[in-house]
């Protein structure tokens, strides 16, 4: 299907239109770790159960999950700049909701409204590349990537103070106001796409994108409190995977799939995107329990006993050099290349990893192996995205970066669940897990961190991918008439 070029008016400066999209990018990333630290006051004020607020967080990472690649879609096909004031909107209504939430339930399925905002960022990846300058295009990227990382952790930190200081209701009223004027100032300054992809999407393939993913997701999710052997974990797995392959057979003949497989096979976005489902795995795993593990009563003799406020304030380091490092990423990757970028990040988060496991006895040290993943994790996440995006034709960068995104969701949700389980694996008579949990955990996740390394070495280079492209048939774009 040939791409559509729509005449867009020249813009003076792109620096609006940037503004914009990091103030949705930053305040959506918020929202996935911002509620995490408050699920304890959330739990005892709805009078629910551990197990059921839990789904607080589940029904966010499902919605995002779903929401991410075929809004992408639909995207790329009527305008991103359309696609990107509907997210926003989504995400502004599902706040709303949440604030005011009478119980449960109804907090849960606004947590759904604002996953839908996953599409946020593939979205704000292609106006990039739509927009910008060639030569900005790695660099304004990367500051979005960073951003996308860094507000994951951001949220961490700010949940205590908010919820000290104002109420746990407060997490979800900041952003709601960050994303209405992001809303209102797109709407403004976020140009009318210049690329379109004419085409429809295919409902088929994404009812079974939906199932397999909330097949996967959920036993995942709940593993922890059903068992990883139960019945119900392992009949949700293996559904999973004979969904995942009539999902793969159906846009395999689909001759407008929801996500290209040919794209999906160029080397440099299949290999990419292994490497970020690792990064997801492990970036999720450290923002979601190391403030747990700071929190561990001294007591038990290796615990900090810090509070909620006090334990976000401690991942601040991490928060620093991840800004760091997606700045830092344009001049690098104009130097080095993004291969080179992503391979430096892999080795920071190897580094960390490792020295959380063998060295956790003062919080000094957990601030300097923090500060060394978060240099790792903004320099990665820059370099994954201009791979990703650079790899594909431009009608496609919606759908390749949302499918990005998206895998480093499901990586953070198989670490969190695999991580949680080996914490929890050995515990005190009075529940609390033993030291050695710990350090299996980070131990884990240095293993991790090596595999996604030595995948990293293996990604094509960004010279490699243009030669590729360059000798690939090219699509010639069709004026609108």
């Amino acid at each position: 299907m040939a791409s559509t070029v729509v005449p867009s008016p020249a813009r003076a400066s792109t620096r609006p239109t940037f503004l914009v999209l990091s103030a949705a990018t930053g305040a959506f990333s918020m929202l996935q770790s911002l509620v995490g630290p408050a699920l304890p006051t959330i739990q005892h004020d709805l009078h629910t159960t551990q197990s059921a607020v839990t789904w607080v967080l589940t029904a966010w990472l499902l919605a995002a999950s779903v929401a991410t690649p075929l809004i992408g879609r639909i995207g790329d096909m009527i305008g991103k700049e359309r696609t990107l004031l509907v997210s926003l909107g989504a995400v502004a209504l599902g706040c709303l909701v949440a604030a005011l939430a009478p119980n449960l339930p109804v907090l849960i399925a606004a947590r759904v409204l604002q996953g839908l905002g996953g599409a946020i960022f593939p979205a704000s990846f292609g106006i990039v590349r739509d927009e910008f300058p060639a030569q900005r295009v790695p660099s304004a990227i990367g500051g979005l990537s960073a951003l996308i990382a860094a507000g994951g952790g951001l949220g961490v930190v700010l949940a205590g103070p908010v919820v000290d200081g104002l109420g746990w209701r407060w997490l979800f009223l900041l952003p709601m106001a960050v994303v209405t004027v992001a809303a209102v100032l797109a709407r403004r300054y976020v140009p009318r796409s210049p690329v379109r992809t004419p085409g429809r999407v295919n409902w088929g393939a994404a009812v079974l994108l939906s199932a397999w993913l909330v097949a996967l997701l959920i036993p995942l999710s709940e593993a922890p409190a059903w068992g990883w052997a139960s019945w119900r974990v392992l009949a949700l797995l293996a559904v999973a995977a004979v969904l995942l392959v009539a999902w793969v057979a159906v846009e395999l003949r689909s001759r407008s799939p929801l996500i290209d497989m040919r794209m999906m096979r160029i080397p440099a976005v299949w290999t990419t995107n292994l490497v970020a489902l690792l990064f997801g795995a492990g970036m999720f795993s450290v923002v979601a329990f190391l403030p747990q593990f700071m929190q561990i009563p001294a007591s038990t003799g290796y615990g900090f006993g810090a509070g909620v406020t006090e334990a976000g304030l401690l991942m601040a380091p991490m928060l620093v050099t991840m800004a760091a490092g997606g700045s830092l990423s344009g001049p690098i990757s104009s130097v080095a290349g993004p291969k080179a970028q992503l391979v430096a990040g892999s080795a920071s988060s190897l580094l960390a990893c490792a020295g959380f496991a063998v060295y956790h006895e003062r919080l000094w040290q957990l601030g300097v192996a923090g500060a060394v993943l978060g240099l790792g994790l903004g320099l990665a996440y820059a370099a994954m995205t201009n791979l990703v995006v650079g790899s594909v034709p431009a009608h496609q960068t919606g759908a390749a970066g949302g499918m990005n995104a998206n895998i480093r969701t499901i990586g953070g949700s198989i670490g969190a669940a695999v991580v949680s389980s080996v914490i929890t694996g050995s515990s005190a008579p009075d529940g609390l897990p033993y030291e050695s949990g710990w350090t299996h955990a980070f131990l884990l996740l240095t293993a991790v961190s090596a595999v996604t390394l030595a995948l990293a070495l293996l990604v094509p280079s960004a010279r490699r991918s243009a030669r590729r492209r360059a000798e690939e048939p090219e699509r010639v774009p069709e004026p609108v008439r």
